[in-house]
């Protein structure tokens, strides 16, 4: 899938252990802590991807996608302190190991981090791009933190906060890709369009396997979005489809739930065709995003683009 850009992966992630040295030895042992963590480097995969859809300065690119990386590893080691998450990718998060306070300052420094490697690369309209993308991802997540536990949020509610906390920011890798290989307006836009189309679809899938998979799969106790009254689509198709909807909508709005109230809720879910209805949903973004790529890429970066997409409609973790 990331054949083509192998090699500058494996410089971005050589990158990414330079830049975080720091002299504070609490900072080091968290930030390396985190990139140890690994993760599918999507961001910065999609970003130097549609970057080779032109022909630029290979050696310009690295900045930008570690600045990318830092800044997804900043917003996870966020959202893992709002969520008081213990695992992540099935490993202890950084808070649990380390507590909030350090974990937070942390995440400070990686977004601190992330714009001092792109100081000399980057322009003045791709900052904007990367600081919008940012205040988007807060904005996101500061709604979903108003209305969890709320069981009255519908599908335009929800694509919202999707678009806002994951959409945005691979649509924005993507555009930046785009910028970076100085590609046509026109191009720009079609693949900003794909990452989003993309962005919405991994979401969603994620908010599936959530319900769906094992937590041995997901590195991450199953029914957890529900237990913290995040209200994801599938729950939603059910609030609004089951015959169990009134159970279901007493579960959501429950602020302590059981290990058994996170069951029964799931069984009310799977109760219904949530799960089909949302994989639905998903393959209609990808399907989406596979038709807005630019008819001027060339075919290995097209097949790998398309390679993301059939990845995500796959993906079990």
């Amino acid at each position: 899938m990331f054949g083509i850009v192998q090699d500058d992966l494996a410089a971005v992630e050589k990158e990414l252990y330079s830049i975080i040295q720091s002299p504070v030895d609490l900072v080091n042992d968290i930030s390396v802590h985190l990139v140890q963590a690994g993760g599918k480097r999507l961001r910065p995969a999609l970003y130097l991807l549609c970057a080779r859809g032109a022909t630029p300065n290979q050696s310009e690119l690295l900045p930008l996608a570690v600045a990318i990386e830092l800044i997804h590893m900043a917003t996870l080691v966020h959202d893992d302190v709002i969520d008081n998450a213990a695992t992540r990718r099935g490993s202890p998060t950084a808070n649990a190991r380390w507590g909030n306070h350090s974990s937070v300052l942390t995440g400070d420094y990686l977004f601190a981090k992330a714009f001092s490697a792109v100081t000399a690369g980057a322009d003045n309209h791709m900052l904007r791009i990367l600081t919008d993308v940012i205040c988007t991802m807060c904005e996101g997540e500061i709604i979903q933190l108003k209305e969890s536990f709320n069981p009255e949020q519908d599908e335009a509610d929800y694509r919202l906060r999707v678009a806002q906390k994951t959409a945005e920011f691979i649509a924005a890798s993507c555009e930046l890709g785009a910028l970076s290989g100085r590609m046509e307006h026109s191009e720009v836009v079609q693949l900003r369009e794909y990452g989003y189309s993309i962005g919405m679809a991994f979401q969603i899938t994620d908010d599936i396997l959530d319900i769906t998979a094992s937590a041995e799969q997901i590195g991450k106790p199953v029914g957890n979005d529900l237990r913290q009254g995040i209200v994801t689509l599938p729950v939603i198709y059910a609030l609004k489809n089951s015959p169990d909807h009134a159970e279901l909508r007493q579960i959501v709005v429950n602020q302590v739930m059981s290990d058994e109230d996170v069951k029964r809720g799931l069984e009310i879910v799977h109760g219904t065709d949530a799960i089909e209805y949302s994989y639905a949903q998903v393959h209609k973004y990808l399907q989406h995003a596979r038709n807005s790529l630019p008819v001027t890429l060339n075919s290995p970066v097209r097949q790998s683009l398309l390679a993301v997409a059939d990845f995500v409609g796959l993906r079990k973790y």
